[in-house]
Formats: structure tokens, C-alpha cells, sequence
């Protein structure tokens, strides 16, 4: 009754098998990043996100107003 199930358990099958599944999650996920011009540029946008809360560093300014946290930790001690 369950002989289909034991077909599974033959790595000889159930590799291939799961090959061709991943394969095509795979490429189901680039034709839905891809497909859509708009969706595409919006992803393509997020590269930079990690970047863009860097404030550029002054180099005439004050100590302090350069690294306002160090000086907050020092008025606490």
C-alpha cells in the first residue's frame, strides 16, 4: 500500500528529486525579483542601505561635535 513512500527513501531517487525541486524555488525567485522592471530597481535600491546612515566625518570641526556620544559618555562619569 505505502510502496511509493519506500521510493522516497532510495537516495538514488529522492536526490534527483530534490534537485529538481530547489532548481525551480531557484529560479521561481529570480523570475519574481527580475520579472518586474520596477520591483527590480526598488531591490537594486536596497543594496545601498547599509551605507547610506553613515554621516560624513568633518575634518574642521570639534573633537566634540564630531563624536557626540563619547563626549555624552564622559558628562556621565
Amino acid at each position: 500500500m505505502f510502496d511509493w513512500l519506500m521510493w522516497f527513501t532510495r537516495m538514488d531517487n529522492s536526490k534527483p528529486l530534490a534537485l529538481i525541486l530547489f532548481f525551480g524555488a531557484f529560479c521561481g525567485v529570480l523570475i519574481y525579483v527580475f520579472a518586474d522592471q520596477r520591483r527590480s530597481q526598488r531591490l537594486e535600491s536596497y543594496k545601498n542601505i547599509p551605507l547610506d546612515d553613515d554621516e560624513p566625518v568633518q575634518p574642521d570641526a570639534a573633537p566634540a561635535e564630531r563624536h557626540p556620544q563619547s563626549r555624552k559618555v564622559m558628562d556621565n562619569e
